[in-house]
Parts: C-alpha cells; structure tokens; sequence
C-alpha cells in the first residue's frame, strides 16, 4: 500500500506558486511582445503609437496595416501597439480604452463605424493627438485626417462610365460597401452626381455587399437570374467587382459586361492584376494611408511646424492601357539640383484682395526665412496672363519649386506642361485649378473651401429655424475662381432641401471692401419699399461683408440685427465686427499657410510621396467664442 506524503500538501503549494510565478512572466513577456511590437530596446523608444483597425477581412485593409508596419520600422525610437476590432465598433471603443491604458502617445484610428466612434475619438482627442484614417468621423474632434476623396473617386467613375456607354447609354449595376459608412455613401453620391445628366444611363440595381467578396458574388448569382441587359457593374471594392465577374462566369451570363473596381492593389487578385488579366476593365488606385499616417505622426510628436488638418490621398484611374506606365514611370522626374545650394522657391500669389491676402503674403515671407529657404515672391495683380508669365520667368529661372495661388480655375494646363519639362515640381496654393491631368501639379495646399460654404450655411440654418421664409443676399467673390465656385457649391449642398431659404439676389464682389458695399448699397436703394427684404447676407468673405455691413449701417439698419451677416476669413477687423454685434458669424478661412508650404517644399526634396491635397485646419467663430481672439489675432 501506497503510503501517504505528509510532505505533498508542502510540495503541491510550491508547485503552484511556481506555476504562478511562470503564468505572470509569460503575461508580462506577453504583454511586453505587444506593447514592443517590432522587438526595440525599450531604453531607446521615445514614442508609442496605438493603432486601432476597423478589420483586417478587407485585402485593402491588410495592406494598410502591413505599410504602417514598414513605415515604423524607419524609426528605431517607435514602438507601435496593434488592435483590429473585427468589424466591431463596440470592440473598437474596448480596444481604445486598452490602447489608452498602455500610456500611447498618439492614436491611429480606422473607425469602424464613424458616428458610434466619434464619441470616444473626441474623447481621446482632448488628452492626445489622433490621427483618423480612410473613413471620417463627425465634426472636428481629431489633428489630422488621412484618406482619398471618395466623392471624387466615384464622379470619375461617373465619367468613365458616361464615356464607356456612350450616345447609347445602358443599365449600370452598383455594389456598395458598408451601408452607412461614409466612403459608400460618398462614392455613391459622386457616381449620382456624374450620372445626373445623363438621360440615357439607367441605375438598374444597387445591393449592399459590405465589402465582402462573396456576398458580391452570391447577391449578383441571383441578379443575373433576373435582368439580362446589364451593361456596366460598378463595385466600391475590387474585391466586390471580382465577386461580380465571379457570378458572371458561373451563371453563364451572355451579355458581356464591362467591371469597374476600386483600390487598385498589387498581387494575385487585386485591382492591377484584374485590369492586367481583362477581368477588370478598370480599377482607381485609392491609397491605404498607412505609410502616410506613421510619417505625420512622427511630425506630430516632434512638434514639426505646418502639420495639416486633412490629407487627400490622389486617386488614379487605370485601365490597360496606362497600366505599363502607371507601374514604369514616376509622376514626377525632377531635375538634378545642387544639394549644397540653399532652395529656391518661386511663389506667385494673386494680388492684393485685402486683411486676408496681406496676412496670406507675410506668413510665406516670413516662413520662408526662418526655414531658410530663397524666396522669390511676386504678384498677379488679378491677371491670369500676367501670372502665366511670371509662372514661366520662374522656370527659366530654373528655381527649385515653384508656388502659386491661381487667379481662375481653368487655361493652366500649358505652363504645367512646361514646368513638367523642366522638372520642377509645382505646389497649387490657397486656390484649386481644373486641369485636363492632375499629374501635372505635385499637391495642392490649402482651405476646403466648400466646407466653409456648409459651415456658413449650417449656422444659418441653425438661427433660423421655426421659420417658413429666409431671404438671403449673396455677395461671391471673383467668378470662376476656386474659393467662390466651391464656397456657392458647399453653402447649397446645406439650403437645396429646404424651401424656406431663398437667395434673392447674387452678385460678384471679387472679394474687395469697396464691391461688398457697393452691393449692398445698390440693392437696399432698389427694393427699400418691395417686399424682398433681407434677412442674411452671406458674404464669401469678410473684407466684403464689412463693406455691407456699412452700406448697411449707411442705410439706417442694424447690422447683425435687423439683418444678419455670415462672411468667411475670420480676420481680425471681422473678430472685432463680431464682438461688436454687427457680425454674427465668421467661418475662419487659414492664410497663415507659410509654416505648411515650406514643409511641403522640404518634403518634396526630400522625395516623399505627395497627397493630392493637404487641408489646413480651420474654425468658426460666432458671439459664443470670439473672446479668445479678438486681442491677438495676428491677421
């Protein structure tokens, strides 16, 4: 018989501690593993990122997650926590708290589902810096935004398809992503927009696939069931799109279908091996942003100067015939420079237009000499001709970058072409151009201009409600220009649904003092006694506001009661209109962009892959919270 250990009970209790003490080591090897994610010397770490995936079921995703992966390994100071919430936003917001908990220093965030996140990322916003990536949040609550112009991507789209059918039209299928997601919602308002016009293209069918490739493929199965004159099968992903052709083939469809997809990834199965293989006939490269968030979230906790608000990653169209090319040349070859010798930047700006342009003019000289960079600035004086030559003395001048803020949006596309030549790459400042290649420029740097028109027109639609009528006179800048075609496009993306708001009269002020009065005077001399009096004047700037506002006061009213002004700028003598109750609202326009351009200069020198656009950060500000302002404003 066995006999009893009086020693087990002893030697059972050790045992356990032992074990204990083995679970704990391997948790804070653990813990340690994913909090030193590439294996630093944490003596060396400087700086800890976390970064939370919406999921990682999407190709596009994956690889987004794989480029910031690359990206930190260029900074041995860096460590960089993962979390994928699996599509999930209730584990998204737990993974947050996690990563908030483990003392990150930044946050990178690829939101699951934008309005239940935008909560907890405003919240996380108020103790650290978060970068959002690829899909938006609501309102303002974080530093930096880095995605494509999905609104953009889908009127290409639109376009292509206008151009495929042709004067015959035909039936379009389109296969969206994730139903409420703001990338399906506004690649689909930018194919509809495209498409308006179009009397001869019918939206067959739209289904709701999220993003996944087998739902695409079993949703269209069924669908070829039904309609047998389907032309064109656009899907939001290249995945959804190769779904579709899929369903095609297995269900033996005899029409032949044209396929368009979205991402344009490398490798088996993604966009540019479909368009390669015929299986797409196109696809539009829609970059993930990883590599782009790790280099500004490096400038961000260095406490660079000009960190943006927005990044619009540039979005390019490929088909079989640009595919060898888009993979073989670089957009840009630039000239060979003397890295010894300082940089030579040429800046030509617009002329003189006010408050604003004057702060616009000393924020780039001043930023330019404490970067010490050579400036060679000159002045449009409102003429597009007259900027087309100085533009061209530049490239004589063989400068390194050349800058300008273009008078108009079109008839730039020949002097591109020269500077393209010369390889010099060129920045588009403050104002955007309609170009036949968007290639033909580096990046555009500047305000969003057409969501300062829906800032100025949620505020009135905010002041205004209960009523059945809102008469508002608008005075526009200079027409065709950039600021006033996107500030009118924005502020009547806000009113169009709304009967109340009517706009009776609109006129050009091309952004002076003097026009703004004028304007004002003439219309309240010609309809003092009829019935068309105003309610808002909505002003596309401030200097022309001002100008009402004293036609206004001139006339016996009272500006900023009897009849509200909302303008946009927020310059200083607009701060102190507003404290002094004759302004009610100013969306803030940026001038101070030097510190921004200067950057970009260094980057593009440095050869770093430029956006498409890069968006300052901007506010509006009303009676509620001009104080901060009105003393130190240094425009």
């Amino acid at each position: 018989m066995k006999q009893y250990n009086r020693n087990f009970p002893y030697i059972m209790a050790v045992i356990m501690v032992i074990i204990s003490m083995l679970a704990i080591v391997s948790l804070i090897t653990y813990n340690n593993n994913r909090f030193n994610q590439e294996g630093e010397n944490s003596n060396s770490i400087d700086f800890v990122i976390g970064v939370s995936q919406a999921d990682l079921e999407e190709p596009w995703r994956i690889i987004m997650t794989e480029e910031i992966k690359e990206e930190a390994k260029k900074h041995p100071n860096l460590r960089v926590i993962y979390m994928e919430a699996a599509g999930s936003y209730e584990k998204q917001i737990e993974d947050i708290k996690e990563l908030e908990a483990y003392s990150i220093d930044l946050l990178i965030i690829s939101p699951t589902n934008s309005a239940k996140i935008t909560p907890i990322v405003s919240e996380i916003y108020q103790k650290m810096p978060v970068i959002v990536l690829d899909r938006g949040i609501e309102g303002y609550d974080y530093t930096l935004y880095i995605g494509p112009d999905n609104v953009r991507v889908g009127k290409q789209v639109g376009e292509y398809i206008g151009k495929l059918l042709g004067n015959e039209g035909g039936n379009i299928v389109e296969i969206k992503g994730v139903t409420d997601s703001y990338a399906t919602k506004e690649r689909s308002f930018g194919l509809q927009t495209s498409l308006s016009e179009a009397v001869n293209i019918n939206r067959l069918y739209e289904i709701d696939a999220g993003w996944n490739r087998d739902r695409a493929e079993d949703k269209m199965y069924d669908l070829y069931k039904d309609y047998k004159n389907i032309d064109v099968v656009f899907a939001h992903n290249d995945a959804m799109a190769l779904g579709a052709y899929r369903a095609s083939v297995y269900s033996a469809y005899e029409k032949p279908i044209s396929f368009i997809g979205i991402d344009g990834l490398e490798g088996k199965n993604g966009g540019l091996d479909l368009v390669e293989r015929g299986v797409l006939d196109c696809t539009y490269i829609c970059p993930t942003g990883g590599k782009e968030a790790v280099q500004y979230a490096m400038d961000i906790l260095s406490r660079q100067k000009g960190i943006p608000k927005k990044i619009i990653l540039r979005s390019t169209q490929i088909t079989r015939e640009n595919l060898k090319e888009y993979r073989n040349e670089k957009i840009y070859n630039y000239r060979e420079r003397d890295m010894t010798k300082k940089t030579v930047l040429g800046f030509c700006n617009v002329g003189k237009e006010g408050g604003w342009r004057e702060a616009n003019e000393a924020s780039i000289k001043n930023a330019a000499k404490e970067a010490d960079i050579e400036l060679i600035y000159s002045e449009a004086e409102l003429s597009q001709q007259r900027q087309i030559e100085i533009l061209r003395s530049f490239i004589q001048m063989k400068v390194d970058v050349i800058s300008f803020s273009p008078v108009v949006e079109s008839g730039w596309d020949e002097i591109l072409k020269e500077a393209k030549a010369a390889g010099i790459p060129v920045i588009i400042a403050d104002r955007m151009i309609k170009t036949e290649n968007d290639s033909l420029y580096t990046t555009f740097l500047g305000s969003d201009f057409r969501e300062e028109g829906r800032r100025a027109a949620r505020w009135i639609d905010e002041h205004y409600k209960g009523l059945e009528r809102v008469n508002i006179l608008e005075i526009q800048g200079i027409q065709n220009s950039t600021p006033t075609v996107e500030r009118k496009i924005g502020f009547n993306e806000i009113i169009v649904d709304s009967n109340k708001f009517q706009i009776i009269h609109t006129a050009y002020g091309n952004f002076t003092f003097e026009n703004g009065r004028k304007i004002m005077q003439d219309y309240l001399g010609a309809h003092s006694k009829d019935e068309q009096q105003i309610d808002v004047v909505f002003a596309h700037n401030d200097d022309m506001a001002l100008g009402a506002i004293e036609a206004i006061e001139a006339f016996g009213l009272k500006p900023g009661t009897d009849i509200k002004v909302v303008s946009i700028d927020a310059i200083k003598n607009a701060i102190l209109a507003i404290r002094d109750g004759k302004l009610n609202c100013s969306v803030e326009c940026n001038p101070l962009i030097g510190p921004q351009l200067m950057k970009v200069v260094r980057d593009i020198l440095s050869s770093k892959q430029m956006p498409m656009m890069i968006i300052t950060e901007e506010t509006v500000f009303t009676q509620e919270n001009y104080k901060r302002e009105w003393l130190n404003r240094p425009y």
